[in-house]
This record gives structure tokens, sequence and C-alpha cells, in this order.
């Protein structure tokens, strides 16, 4: 059954894809001709989705990589770097103004290729003769822009980071300096520039959604209305999605104001009115719950016997009683002889 992979050559970020029969993991070495020119890959991606029909266009890999072929492909690496400094030496005494990059040599040693780079249009005529008799194999000269130069080599940015196009791009994207005007940055070459000496490629990487939220800005020194009257725009946060609007105050003052997106009207674009605050409400107090207290059962006192009253307390409430009634109550004698003779005579006394 056949499977994919992806694989990269040495100093390519680009991602190859080739169809194979063999167990193959990430980090495996491959032998595969990348445009009739054998060399030793990496293996990066093991069975992405490929559609069917790109399968059975997709080319096979040789053979996986063997320790001779991996002895074999560092000798010639080695090689390629000690005729590179000849070959500078003879572009030099044919006064051709070419900067090389690198070379690398075909890992059956049947072609070598020779990259460089340069602003002037060269005539490598008579530096191919020269080459061909002096290293005695097939000759590529490969030409690369500014840009793909530090693709190759590598280098840090002016933001401090290692450059994209050496880190994870694989393609260079267009960019103009039209995007560098929407983003308002300025147009100095020393800001704007990369390393390569042209526009640096993360000015496309925001580009879209800032001309997306420019289109629903007005534009500087056009004329708008805000809550506080007609003014003029001086300048548009982006970022932020304010407008500063210029309008005279009294007189010959003129005042500047920031306001929002949405508070300005302008053709097309209506001023929405600000909410009304919604008054805070006060913060309800929490009924506190008070836990009651049980009442502890009253201890009774034992019953207290009734109260004798005493022959004073009796003389005072007749005295009292005399009082209010303005006459003393009569008093009653009771005499009893000691003889039945003598009561006789006292009752008939009494009752005569």
């Amino acid at each position: 059954m056949q499977k994919i992979i992806g694989v990269k050559k040495a100093d390519d970020k680009n991602i190859y894809y080739f169809s194979h029969g063999a167990e193959l993991a990430v980090g495996d070495k491959i032998v595969a001709n990348f445009d009739e020119f054998q060399t030793v890959a990496t293996v990066v991606r093991v069975d992405p989705k490929v559609k069917e029909s790109e399968l059975q266009e997709m080319k096979k890999i040789t053979r996986v990589a063997t320790e001779s072929d991996l002895k074999k492909y560092n000798e010639l690496q080695a090689k390629a770097k000690q005729n590179l400094k000849t070959i500078k030496t003879k572009s030099l005494e044919l006064g051709l103004v070419m900067k090389f990059v690198g070379a690398e040599y075909s890992l059956d040693n049947s072609k070598i290729i020779i990259t460089f780079s340069s602003e002037e249009r060269v005539d490598f005529r008579q530096f191919l003769k020269d080459l061909a008799s002096m290293l005695k194999t097939r000759i590529e000269l490969k030409q690369i822009g500014q840009r793909d130069e530090v693709k190759v080599r590598g280098g840090v940015g002016p933001c401090g980071e290692p450059c994209c196009c050496a880190r994870f791009l694989n393609d260079f994207e267009h960019v103009t300096v039209k995007m560098a005007k929407v983003q308002g940055l300025s147009l100095s070459p020393t800001k704007i520039n990369g390393i390569c000496g042209r526009l640096m490629c993360c000015l496309g990487y925001e580009s879209e959604i800032y001309e997306e939220i420019l289109s629903k800005m007005p534009k500087v020194n056009s004329e708008v209305k805000t809550e506080n009257g007609k003014g003029v725009v001086v300048y548009n946060d982006i970022l932020r999605e304010r407008v500063s609007v210029k309008r005279q105050a009294e007189g010959d003052t003129f005042v500047v104001e920031d306001f929002p997106l949405e508070e300005v009207e302008f053709p097309g674009h209506p001023a929405k009115k600000p909410e009304p605050k919604k008054e805070e409400k006060e913060p309800e107090e929490k009924e506190v719950k008070v836990e009651e207290k049980q009442e502890k059962p009253q201890k009774f006192n034992k019953p207290q016997k009734p109260h004798k009253e005493s022959n004073g307390e009796k003389k005072d409430e007749a005295k009292s009683a005399e009082k209010e009634n303005g006459s003393a109550p009569k008093k009653h004698h009771h005499f009893r002889p000691k003889n039945k003779n003598k009561q006789k005579a006292y009752n008939n006394k009494n009752q005569g």
C-alpha cells in the first residue's frame, strides 16, 4: 500500500511530497530526485491528507538513505564549500558583481548547483567555461533575489526576532507601500524595510483588517457632525475606532475632541445616540437574622404562708376606719361571773 510523506531539503523551507511503500517516521533520511537533482532529505510529515488525483501524479522516493549515502552526502557538502572559495576568486578576476550564497553537489556527483544574487545583469558565459575546466562536472548557476538570500542564510529582523522568511514562510507574498500608509506607519526606508532591503513581509499580516476598519471611518479633512456640533476630521485611530474632530469654539479658537466612531455622523454612517446612564441602585440592606435566644426556664419559689396580721396592724386599720366614718366603733365587754346567781342578776340588769 502506497503512503505519503513530506520531506525537506537542507537550506530549503518548502515541503515536498512523495509516495513510498516502506514504513517511515518523522526524522528519517531518504534519497529522492528533485528536478533531476538527487540528494538526501529529511522526513517531516507522515501520511498527510492529499487528494487521490495528486497521489497518482506524485513521484516516488528512490530509497531509504543508508549509512554510505549519508557519508557520501557529507563529503560532497564539504567539497562544495571548498570549491565555493575558488568560484568567488574566479568571479573577481573576471570583474563580475556576484554575491554567492551557496553550492551543492548532487549525490551521484554529476552536477553542482551554484546559487548567487546580483542587482545587475551578469554575462557569465566565460565564467561557466572556466568553471567547467576547473570542476570537471556539469554546472548550474541559479540566480535568486535578495529576499531568497535572507531566506537561505537567515538573520534577525528589526523587531529582534529571527526573520519570518527563514523561520516559517514558504512563499513570499506581495507587499506594497500602500499597506504601510493604511497602518499609519512612517514611510522611511529604515522603518519599513527588512534586512534584505525590501519591504518587510509582516506589513501584509494585518493589512486586510486595517483596510476593513478604515472603510467604516470618515476620511481625514472631511466634515462630520458630533453631539457638540460640526467639525473636521484630523485623525483616525484605527485600533481603538475613535475619531479626532476639530471644531471652532469661541472666536478664533479651535478645539480638538475625541469621539467613538458610533457617535460621529457622516454620509453613509448615522450617529448613534449614547444610551443614558443607568442610575445605580443603592444596594439593598440585607436582612440580618437575629437568632432568638431561648428563654431559660424560670425558677419558681416555694409558696409562702399567708401573712398573719399583728395586733399593731389591727389597731392602725381601726383608726383609719374611725377617721373615715367619723365615729369610733363600740367596744363590747363580756363579763362572766363566777357563780350562777351573779350571772342571773347580771343578765336581768342588762335586759332591764
